[in-house]
């Protein structure tokens, strides 16, 4: 709080401000509420140090992760750059499904073995942050982060961003106790190495940061929101050395707002709330029944098979749905692809979770959401013609991404940031992502990350 003493206005915050003196008016600062004070974790000289070795550890963990990610790609698909879905579609139905079995081998020795024999560690940085005090194990983080995206460069539905969180968190984890932090230091430095982690592999700094602040912390007081800028920032640009400093889905027009779309985002945003709402709550069944111990080793192929073969029909439900939603930012795809693909996506990715795979969930349900906003698109200009429908793309990414993280601002920000446009539907976009967040926490309240939590005890 702040008081006069002496006669001087004399300002009590912490930190301690440079100009000791109030302002003429004679009130405080302070009462501005998110700029009181630093809160548990205190922001000394020794954590900046912190958060700046985290954002480069971050940023070349992220670099590394994706290099890993674009060899097996290569290997596995001869992919060496443009669509990921195409060089997939090239090949046989014999080698999508040998690809996906290979996965489900390799994914369930590699996590059989870890969770028997680093057991004790953790690496769920969710929980840790949220139920803990953001202890991360090293060691298995960095086993499950490796294994994570080979299985993804080989096809399986899940999400490359998941590992880079993982291994932002890890690093934050490990380095709060070479600096000796407090337990509240060392929880900010590992939720703002996750959000690092997100932005260095997707480059959106702005979205790793607001995503580290809302959702994993959900606080936007400002030391939290400094601390987060100033990770991802790093991170970003450590990752730029290594890889592209351009949107994630390039190319995508600059869509133009009209009365039609305005109208359409009432609409959808209602469907796609309740549509994310049946969603999460599959994450959350397969992922509290998720296969454990020696089952994983037989059910983990198995279900990667069944994938593979759906894989048959619609090669772009291989790996994270990047390409898939890109092709419906673009307005490629007719009604009945775009329904099979939003209908599909969400059940492979659960199939996916409940084999035993660990991956995220991010990019999985943006492309589900772009999908399913093209297809509504598509229906919509059938009575209202003339808006394009990459266009409702664009508002069913943000829509559903933001319900499902119960995140509307990091939705939002991230799916601007990732296609670099959007900025003249920003109204419409708002109102979708308001309307389906809202249904989803008036209903329901659970998020793709909520959802996915171990049961107690394990």
């Amino acid at each position: 709080m702040e008081h006069k003493s002496g006669g001087d206005s004399e300002r009590q915050r912490v930190p301690q401000p440079l100009i000791k003196k109030r302002i003429a008016s004679g009130r405080g600062a302070m009462e501005q509420p998110n700029v009181t004070h630093d809160g548990e974790a205190a922001l000394t000289p020794v954590f900046w140090v912190a958060i700046v070795i985290t954002g480069v550890v971050t940023g070349l963990f992220g670099a590394g992760l994706m290099a890993l990610l674009q060899f097996v790609e290569k290997l596995a698909f001869s992919y060496h750059g443009g669509s990921y879905q195409n060089a997939v579609a090239a090949t046989s139905n014999v080698h999508r499904l040998s690809s996906l079995v290979i996965a489900g081998i390799i994914g369930a020795v590699g996590w059989f073995l870890v969770r028997r024999y680093l057991k004790n560690e953790k690496s769920e940085i969710d929980d840790a942050l949220w139920n803990g005090d953001g202890e991360l194990g090293a060691r298995r983080s960095l086993a499950t982060s490796v294994v994570s995206e080979v299985v993804i460069g080989l096809g399986a539905s899940v999400g490359r961003e998941a590992a880079p969180k993982l291994m932002g968190g890890a690093s934050a984890s490990v380095l709060s106790h070479w600096f000796h932090l407090s337990p509240a230091q060392k929880r900010l430095l590992v939720a703002c190495g996750g959000g690092a982690g997100l932005a260095a592999v997707y480059n959106v700094p702005l979205g790793g940061a607001i995503f580290t602040a809302e959702v994993m912390l959900g606080s936007f007081a400002l030391p939290t929101v400094l601390t987060a800028l100033a990770c991802s920032l790093i991170a970003t640009m450590t990752g730029w050395l290594f890889l592209s400093n351009s949107a994630t889905y390039v190319d995508i027009p600059t869509y133009r707002f009209s009365g039609s779309i305005m109208v359409w985002s009432l609409v959808a945003g209602v469907l796609i709330g309740f549509l994310a709402i049946i969603f999460v709550r599959l994450i959350g069944w397969v992922s509290a029944r998720r296969a454990k111990g020696p089952t994983i080793l037989w059910l983990m192929p198995l279900a990667f098979a069944v994938v593979g073969v759906v894989g048959f029909k619609y090669p772009q439900i291989f790996g994270n749905g990047k390409d898939m939603a890109h092709e419906a930012f673009l307005g490629v795809g007719g009604l009945g692809l775009l329904f099979a693909l939003f209908a599909l996506k969400p059940l492979v990715t659960a199939l996916t979770l409940g084999s035993g795979a660990a991956g995220g969930v991010f990019t999985p349900f943006l492309a589900t959401g772009a999908a399913l906003g093209g297809f509504l698109g598509v229906a919509w200009t059938h009575f209202w013609p003339g808006s394009p429908v990459g266009a409702f793309a664009l508002i069913g990414a943000a829509a559903m991404v933001g319900a499902a993280m119960q995140a509307p601002l990091a939705g939002l920000v991230l799916v601007i940031e990732l296609t670099h446009t959007g900025f003249d539907l920003v109204i419409p976009m708002m109102t979708a992502t308001a309307i389906a967040t809202l249904i989803g926490r008036q209903i329901d309240g659970y998020s793709i990350y909520s959802a996915r939590l171990p049961r107690r005890g394990e």
